[in-house]
C-alpha cells in the first residue's frame, strides 16, 4: 500500500471502457496525464463493441470529405426541433466540441473515419436524409496483434464464451474499441485495468480524490490527483434499479454484455452526494426473442408486420428502433413480428443474425401453413390475426398504408432499398417469432453541466467528479435524435470533462 493508503497513483481515472470512456482516456493520456482505465469485466469496450458504431458528431470534417453540406447550425436548427430548449447548454457544448474531437482524433495514426448514409431519426427542420453519422475504418487484426484478446467481440461470439474470429479485420463497434485501444497504448501513459469493478468513489475535504475497486485479488484504492471520470455505462442489467426507477422492459431484455451495466458508478456517485434525472429512460429498441431467451437487436423492418396481444397492428413496424421501442412499451404485449415465405429469412436486420433454419428448429420461431394455425402457435386471436395480415395485404396492393403510413418517410426507405416496405404477406409457410421491449442501455443517469462536471442537489458541481455517456444523464432527453448519438455524445462530453480537468490543473 502506497502513500496515505493508496494502492496506485494516477492523474486521471476512468471507469468504463466503452467508447465514451475511451475517448476521454485518450484525451488525458496523450496530454501525459497518467490515466487508468477500469473494467469491470475481462473485455474492453461494453456496448459500444456490439454496436454498428456509429457516431453522431455534426459538422466535422468527416461530413466535408463526404460532400455532405453538414453545419453545426443545421444540426442545431434539428436538434432545437426536437427538443426545445431544454438543454441548451450542453446542446451547445456538444455542437462546438463535435469537429475539435474530431480534429484530435484524426491527428492519431491509428483513428480513421468515415463516413457512411443512415437517416437521421425524425422528419424535422434540419434533418439530413443522408444522416450526420460516420464510422470507424475496419481495423486488421495484426496492428492490434495481442491487444485484439482485450476487445469484446460480436455479440454471437461474445455469449457463446468465443472471441474474435481467426480471419478477418475488427468492424463496427470493435475497429473504433480497438482503434482508441492503440492510440492509447502507444501514449504510454494509459494503464488498462480489465477485472476492476468500481466499488466506491474516496472523498477528501469535499473532493473526490480517488476510487476504491474491487479486483480478483481482492481490494485496491487508487488515487486520481486531477479527477475521476465515469463513463461505466447505465443500470440496464440490474432488475432492481429497472423496478425501482420504473424502466420499461427487462434486465434480460436488454443489449448490455453479461456482467456489465449494473448501475454501481452512478450509486456509487449518489453516495458521494451527486443528483440523477432521467431514471425512467432508455435507448430502447425491438428485440427478436432468441431460444436462449436473450434478444437480437432488431431494425430495418422490410417486410412483415409485428402485432401486439390482441392481434393487431399498433406502430408504423419501419420507425427508427427508439420509436417503435417507445411505441411496444405503450402497448400490450406479448408481440410477434409476421412474415411469409416470400422473404429470404428475417426481413430484418438482426444482432446477432439469425438464422431461420436454427430458430426454428429451436422453437424461438414457428410455422404454420396457414393463419389461423399460426395464430394458435403464437396464442394470438385467429380471427383478429387473419383480419390484420388481410387488411395489411389491401395497403400493399394500394401501395400506401393507410393505417400508419410506413413507406412514407426517407428512414423506411433507407432499409428497403427504395422499394416499398408494405410488402403483401401472402405466401405460406407463414412464421412468426416473438419480439421483445430491449434496449441499447438506460440514458438516465447523473446530471452533469456543460463540461460534464457532476452536480449535486443544488445544481453545484461535485469537485473532481465528471460523468459521459450512459453513466450521466442524457442532454437528449427522451428523444433518440439520429443514429450515433449516444456514441457521439458520450466521446463529446468525455472530451469536454478531460479540458476541464486540463484547465483547472496547470
Amino acid at each position: 500500500m502506497g502513500r496515505a493508503g493508496w494502492d496506485d497513483e494516477y492523474d486521471v481515472v476512468v471507469a468504463g471502457s466503452g467508447a465514451g470512456a475511451m475517448a476521454g482516456a485518450l484525451a488525458a493520456a496523450s496530454g501525459g496525464l497518467r490515466t487508468a482505465i477500469l473494467e469491470k469485466t475481462g473485455l474492453l469496450g461494453g456496448t459500444s463493441a456490439y454496436s454498428g458504431a456509429a457516431i453522431w458528431l455534426p459538422g466535422t470534417r468527416v461530413q466535408e470529405r463526404a460532400g455532405l453540406g453538414d453545419s453545426a447550425e443545421g444540426a442545431r436548427t434539428y436538434l432545437r426541433a426536437l427538443l426545445g430548449d431544454d438543454e441548451a447548454e450542453r446542446r451547445e457544448a456538444f455542437l462546438e466540441t463535435a469537429p475539435e474531437l474530431v480534429d484530435f482524433l484524426e491527428k492519431d495514426p491509428a483513428i480513421e473515419f468515415c463516413f457512411q448514409a443512415f437517416p437521421d431519426y425524425f422528419d424535422a427542420p434540419g434533418r439530413l436524409d443522408a444522416g450526420r453519422s460516420f464510422v470507424p475504418v475496419e481495423l486488421p487484426a495484426e496492428r492490434l496483434g495481442d491487444l485484439a484478446a482485450l476487445v469484446r467481440p460480436p455479440v454471437d461470439r461474445d455469449r457463446a464464451g468465443r472471441g474474435h474470429s481467426a480471419s478477418g479485420p475488427l468492424a463496427q463497434g470493435r475497429a473504433l474499441i480497438g482503434r482508441l485501444l492503440l492510440a492509447i497504448t502507444a501514449t504510454g501513459a494509459g494503464d488498462v485495468r480489465t477485472r476492476t469493478a468500481l466499488t466506491d468513489l474516496v472523498v477528501e475535504g469535499g473532493r473526490v480524490t480517488g476510487v476504491a475497486a474491487m479486483t480478483a485479488d481482492g481490494p485496491v484504492r487508487l488515487r486520481a490527483r486531477r479527477g475521476v471520470l465515469l463513463a461505466a455505462g447505465g443500470f440496464e442489467s440490474s432488475a432492481a434499479l429497472r423496478a425501482e426507477r420504473g424502466v420499461p422492459g427487462g434486465a434480460g431484455w436488454t443489449m448490455a454484455p453479461d456482467g456489465a451495466n449494473t448501475g454501481d458508478a452512478i450509486e456509487a456517485a449518489v453516495r458521494a452526494g451527486a443528483s440523477t434525472g432521467l431514471l425512467d429512460q432508455a435507448w430502447f429498441c425491438p428485440g427478436l426473442l432468441t431460444a436462449d431467451g436473450r434478444p437480437a437487436f432488431t431494425l430495418g423492418f422490410r417486410g412483415g408486420l409485428v402485432v401486439d396481444a390482441s392481434g393487431r397492428r399498433f406502430a408504423n413496424e419501419s420507425l427508427p428502433y427508439d420509436r417503435m421501442g417507445r411505441e411496444m412499451a405503450a402497448a400490450v404485449g406479448p408481440f410477434h413480428l409476421i412474415w411469409d415465405s416470400r422473404a429470404d429469412g428475417l426481413p430484418a436486420i438482426s444482432v446477432p443474425p439469425l438464422r431461420a433454419g436454427e430458430q426454428l428448429a429451436s422453437g424461438a420461431w414457428v410455422q404454420a401453413a396457414t393463419l389461423p394455425e399460426l395464430a394458435e402457435l403464437t396464442g394470438l386471436p385467429a380471427d383478429a390475426l387473419t383480419g390484420t395480415v388481410e387488411r395489411f395485404n389491401g395497403f400493399a396492393a394500394e401501395g400506401a398504408d393507410g393505417d400508419f403510413h410506413r413507406g412514407e418517410d426517407a428512414y423506411d426507405l433507407y432499409f428497403s432499398g427504395g422499394r416499398p416496405c408494405v410488402v403483401p404477406v401472402d405466401r405460406p409457410p407463414y412464421l412468426a417469432a416473438r419480439v421483445v421491449l430491449s434496449d441499447l442501455g438506460t440514458k438516465g443517469g447523473l446530471r452533469t453541466d456543460a463540461d460534464a462536471r457532476v452536480l449535486d442537489g443544488s445544481g453545484r458541481p461535485v469537485p473532481g467528479l465528471y460523468a459521459a455517456g450512459n453513466t450521466s444523464a442524457s442532454f437528449t432527453g427522451p428523444v433518440y435524435p439520429g443514429p450515433g448519438v449516444p456514441i457521439g455524445s458520450a466521446m463529446a462530453f468525455a472530451y469536454r470533462a478531460v479540458q476541464d480537468i486540463r484547465r483547472n490543473h496547470t
